[in-house]
């Protein structure tokens, strides 16, 4: 049975004596290896801890090339593939492993092995439906820039919902879509609705009706979203300067203390809080594009700034 390395350590220590002299040359050298995880004297090079544990592989690797041609372990496990990424794959190419080009029985032999290997990767209509699922799920989150975490995210939320038999009498791309907007929300990046709507394949009335019914079911509970969290992207796909958005951060945060944000869109009110920090801040912004960045109206962008610049002037603080 092998022995930790901590355990090790210890009993060398205890060889080397209560003064943590060396026992050979008697020397108080005695220091630690952390490559190598041995305790060994510094002076006359004595091993004192045996059977070291070594966790890492048996090769080195100076560069991320050679790295990847010496690994010989596969890909992570992931929930944004149906089979989680242990499915194994005949390539296309038809060559042998020297790069050399197959004779015609192979090549017929190879074809029928493909044909069987993608039946059996999708053998009922579960896993069919969760493959196309996960295919939407991650051509959307291409569409929206979003990082992995995300759509490991709302893969783990479809497999859920298909668990549990949600998936009934909707649409595979409304819960795909519902699904991701959720793991938006639950992870802390900022896609309005309206984005997401923008991608998907589906109305926005129904991706809102199968979200709450999604987040109802699950039992996942998500704070409103906050209006500042849009602010930092759309400042910058407007180009406006770094006083602009510390200005807007500031409106929201006053307003929302006054309780002015509730029951208004995130988005509409962001981009009101960007216009009215670029009038306070003698810089010209367009309430159109404004409204764009955000996708929202230019009346709900002249009505929400007008509120928010008359909740600044009643604050104590103003």
């Amino acid at each position: 049975m092998t022995r930790s390395v901590t355990n090790n350590v210890a009993e060398a220590e205890e060889s080397a004596g209560p003064d943590g002299r060396c026992p050979d040359c008697e020397t108080e050298t005695v220091v630690h290896d952390p490559d190598r995880r041995e305790l060994l004297c510094d002076e006359c090079g004595l091993v004192l801890s045996d059977e070291p544990i070594d966790y890492g592989p048996e090769w080195r690797a100076f560069d991320a090339r050679e790295h990847e041609q010496l690994s010989r372990v596969g890909a992570p496990l992931t929930q944004s593939m149906h089979d989680r990424g242990l499915t194994t794959t005949i390539d296309w190419r038809n060559r042998d492993a020297n790069g050399h080009s197959m004779d015609a029985a192979k090549h017929g032999q190879l074809h029928r092995l493909r044909v069987w290997q993608e039946r059996i990767r999708t053998k009922n209509a579960g896993e069919r439906n969760l493959k196309y699922a996960l295919s939407e799920i991650d051509r959307m989150v291409s569409a929206l820039g979003v990082p992995n975490p995300v759509k490991e995210t709302a893969s783990v939320i479809y497999r859920q919902a298909l668990d549990r038999d949600l998936i009934r009498g909707r649409s595979i791309e409304g819960v795909a879509t519902s699904a991701l907007y959720t793991a938006c929300r639950k992870d802390g990046i900022p896609r309005s609705l309206e984005e997401v709507t923008a991608v998907s394949r589906v109305d926005q009335r129904e991706i809102g009706r199968t979200y709450r019914y999604i987040a109802d079911e699950l039992d996942i509970n998500l704070e409103p979203t906050n209006p500042r969290q849009f602010v930092p992207r759309f400042c910058s796909e407007l180009d406006v300067s770094s006083e602009v958005e510390s200005t807007a951060m500031d409106i929201i945060d006053e307003t929302t203390r006054q309780g002015l944000h509730s029951g208004k869109s995130p988005t509409g009110y962001a981009a009101a809080a960007i216009y009215a920090a670029g009038l306070l801040c003698d810089e010209t912004i367009p309430q159109r594009a404004v409204a764009e960045t955000a996708q929202t109206t230019v009346v709900t962008v002249r009505n929400r700034y007008r509120e928010q610049l008359e909740a600044i002037d009643r604050s104590p603080t103003a």
